[in-house]
């Protein structure tokens, strides 16, 4: 992981009041920094388990969720032309993007726990979580994206690169 993401490590204690403080509705919290902080750590963790999972195993076997084919199937018919081996921002976050990502999203509320809860999401997939490589996105989309990654064969270079580390991909 990128020194730009590291975070302080946490005790027992710590660790759960950050569970606990997650597990409330966000409006209990204003701007609370300490949530801030929690949700980053796990966010963080996250990102860092997922990268060493597709690391050491071939993405294309890998199932996030239960409902992978799905969420693959209603991904593709509703983002028929997304590229997905480098994101553009822009397919996340522009208002226009927006209009489209809400309904996609929100068909999974009930179906994937925690659908809308913020995630790191890489915008090139043939690279680490590093400041300059991750935006802010909600789980629904970390899955659609991710699971469509592996499933088209994006994220084999990941695997690929720790199976043969002199002949990584570079930056």
């Amino acid at each position: 992981m990128a020194a730009g993401l590291l975070l302080p490590a946490q005790g027992p204690g710590e660790a759960a009041a950050a569970a606990h403080a997650l597990s409330l509705p966000a409006e209990a919290f204003g701007n609370d920094p300490r949530v801030e902080l929690a949700w980053a750590m796990k966010a963080h963790q996250h990102a860092q388990v997922y990268f060493n999972l597709i690391s050491s195993v071939d993405p294309k076997f890998l199932n996030l969720t239960k409902v992978d084919d799905q969420i693959y199937s209603e991904f593709r018919k509703t983002f028929r032309d997304l590229k997905i081996d480098v994101l553009d921002p822009e397919e996340l976050k522009s208002e226009p993007a927006k209009e489209k990502w809400r309904p996609f999203c929100l068909r999974f509320e009930g179906v994937v726990e925690d659908f809308n809860y913020g995630t790191l999401l890489r915008l090139d997939c043939r690279k680490d979580y590093t400041e300059e490589n991750t935006i802010f996105a909600t789980r629904i989309q970390f899955f659609a994206i991710e699971i469509a990654r592996n499933r088209e064969g994006c994220n084999s270079i990941v695997y690929s690169s720790a199976r043969a580390p002199g002949e990584a991909a570079s930056g």
